[in-house]
C-alpha cells in the first residue's frame, strides 16, 4: 500500500526511526481500524520487494517494519530475504490470524477479537501489545498473556479514539498488574505518518 521513512511510535520499539513497509489486504475487519483503506489487496500498486529493500537501505535505518492491513495473510519470505541481504533487521505487526512466513528479528502481535489468532504465533511473540477499546478488553490482554512465552513483553495500548476514556483506566490497571506496560501512538501525538 504504501512505504515511508519515520518513527516507530507504539511498542517496544517506541521512538526508533524505522522504514515502514505497509502491505495491502486485510481481512481481520476491526471496526476501529486507522487504515481501513489498506484492506482492499487488489486497489494499491505491486513493487518489487528488491526495490523496496534497496529504498530503505537508503532511509538510513536499520529496521524495516512490515505491517498492514494484515501482512501475515503474504508470503513475506522473498521481502524479508531481500531486506536481509541489505543488511536490515525486519520487524511485523500483526494480528497472528495466519501463520508466519519470513525470517523476523522481531514480532509484534496485536490479537484482536474479531478473528481468532493462529497458535503457531504463540511462541513467536517477542511483544503482545491489545489495543484497549472498552473495558472487557483487559480480560481479553489476559487471555493472551496466558498464551505468549514468558520472555514476551506486554503492552496495552488505548484505542486513539478512546484514548481520553482508556488511560485512566490502563494506568490503575498497570499499576494492579505492573507485568504490563502502556503504550501510547506517540507517533500521533507529534503528527508524523
Amino acid at each position: 500500500m504504501e512505504d515511508f521513512y519515520t518513527i516507530q511510535g507504539e511498542g517496544f520499539h517506541q521512538g526508533t526511526a524505522a522504514y515502514f513497509v505497509r502491505l495491502g489486504g486485510c481481512d481481520v475487519g476491526c471496526v476501529w481500524c486507522d487504515v481501513k483503506e489498506s484492506w482492499d489487496v487488489n486497489v494499491h500498486p505491486k513493487m518489487h520487494v528488491s526495490l523496496l529493500a534497496q529504498k530503505a537501505k537508503e532511509s538510513g535505518s536499520q529496521v524495516v517494519v512490515v505491517t498492514g492491513g494484515e501482512p501475515a495473510m503474504h508470503n513475506l519470505e522473498c521481502l524479508t530475504s531481500e531486506i536481509k541481504q541489505v543488511g536490515l533487521n525486519t520487524h511485523i505487526e500483526t494480528s497472528g490470524v495466519y501463520p508466519l512466513t519470513g525470517t523476523w528479528d522481531w514480532i509484534c502481535f496485536s490479537p484482536k477479537k474479531f478473528k481468532a489468532p493462529h497458535p503457531s504465533i504463540f511462541g513467536q511473540a517477542h511483544e503482545l501489545k491489545v489495543v484497549v477499546y472498552n473495558k472487557s478488553d483487559f480480560d481479553f490482554a489476559e487471555e493472551f498473556a496466558a498464551k505468549v512465552s514468558s520472555s514476551c513483553f506486554l503492552y496495552l495500548q488505548p484505542e486513539w479514539s478512546k484514548e481520553k476514556e482508556m488511560v485512566p483506566l490502563i494506568v490503575e490497571y498497570v499499576k494492579r498488574n505492573p507485568k504490563w506496560k502502556i503504550s501510547l501512538q506517540v507517533h500521533k501525538y507529534m503528527d508524523i505518518p
